[in-house]
């Protein structure tokens, strides 16, 4: 019998298994994924503090000695963009690499780590079977379009709405060095291109937009609205991938029981930014630790929805609301304006779309100053 079963060893995955065995050392911690690690992942790499702190929490040095990022760049094709430092630098870490060292820091704390692709799911009154195999607790995090939460017939989120990216590694710009650079579409709102750099000379480049029913963009679509946005950045790129990406702002319940979901299963997308890792790895903490608390045995799913609303609840509504408005392009235009004004302002944009913020009053007088 497994205390903890895993399914996908992305970030929450990884996390959950380290967060488990960081409250129970003792525990039988199973970490399964489709994949050999390390493995690519279509990402725009960047890892907020927040996740850092996090997983320094679990013990875990996630980020390479390579300098952070400290400033932002925010702005349109056209007009004045917005440019400052961020109140707490961000990282840039191609995803092969993040990934890998969390899987081995919980392989390094007693978890087994096997490639599987997990195809049954049987739950029972005090146990799940995995293929089989019998756990007290089984956590899904195996994406947006994973098995778990099919095979445990959790309704996926309301609207639906989906973002199609592309990312690629080139030649980091000399103008773009040193800064994350965010340039939003003049058309197809919404719709942004970047270029992150990850300290080596490279930068992650890409271009993503939301998709309408029955419209896919194309490949050379979407490279042609990247250089549109960012001019040359993707001309040298290599190692392209492109992703589908869940921007719903409702997100399914987690339900009672032995079942949990973290991450991109759990739809723990910002809609505003796309930005997943440091919900990923948030949820993922706080599902492993209540899949082994005794406390909480008879019910895991319920500590653990608890909890999550507690940690998230507030700022997923806040980020909802925005991610309407945002859909609006005179409201961003009023936010990079008002962001270019106050410092605090920006400050607040970046909390809200990277971290947990909050809709503050700051950010709502800039945008009807506007």
């Amino acid at each position: 019998m497994w205390d903890l079963v895993v399914v996908g060893a992305g970030p929450a995955g990884a996390s959950a298994a380290l967060a488990a065995l960081q409250a129970r050392p003792d525990a039988r911690v199973l970490l399964l994924d489709r994949a050999n690690f390390p493995r690519d992942k279509a990402c725009g790499d960047g890892i907020a503090p927040h996740a850092v702190d996090v997983l320094t929490g679990l013990g875990v040095d996630a980020v390479p000695s390579d300098p952070p990022v400290r400033r932002l760049r925010l702005g349109f094709v056209t007009g004045l963009p917005v440019s400052r430092e961020m109140q707490r630098p961000a990282y840039v870490v191609r995803r092969s690499e993040f990934d890998a060292r969390l899987v081995a820091a919980a392989r390094d704390r007693g978890a087994t780590v096997r490639r599987q692709q997990v195809r049954g799911l049987d739950t029972r009154a005090d146990h799940v079977l995995v293929d089989g195999e019998p756990a007290r607790v089984v956590v899904g995090a195996d994406g947006a379009n994973g098995v778990v939460r099919r095979l445990a017939r959790v309704p996926g989120p309301r609207d639906g709405t989906v973002a199609l990216a592309i990312r690629g590694y080139a030649p980091v710009d000399p103008d773009r060095a040193g800064e994350q650079v965010i340039t939003f579409a003049e058309r197809g709102w919404p719709a942004y291109a970047w270029s992150f750099p990850l300290g080596d000379g490279t930068a992650n480049v890409g271009y993503g937009e939301v998709v309408t029913a029955g419209r896919r963009p194309l490949r050379a679509e979407l490279l042609a609205r990247l250089d549109l946005l960012l001019p040359g950045a993707g001309a040298q790129a290599s190692d392209w991938r492109a992703h589908h990406l869940p921007l719903s702002s409702g997100r399914p319940r987690q339900p009672d029981g032995r079942v949990l979901l973290a991450g991109d299963a759990l739809s723990l997308v910002n809609p505003l930014t796309g930005e997943g890792i440091y919900y990923a790895v948030l949820s993922g903490a706080l599902a492993g630790r209540a899949a082994v608390d005794p406390g909480v045995a008879d019910d895991p799913g319920r500590a653990y929805r608890r909890a999550v609303q507690r940690e998230l609840g507030r700022h997923l509504r806040h980020t909802s609301v925005v991610a309407g408005l945002a859909r609006h392009r005179p409201v961003v235009e009023a936010g990079v304006a008002a962001a270019r004004r106050r410092q605090s302002v920006f400050d607040d944009l970046v909390e809200l779309g990277l971290g947990r913020g909050l809709l503050t009053p700051r950010v709502l007088a800039g945008l009807l100053g506007r």
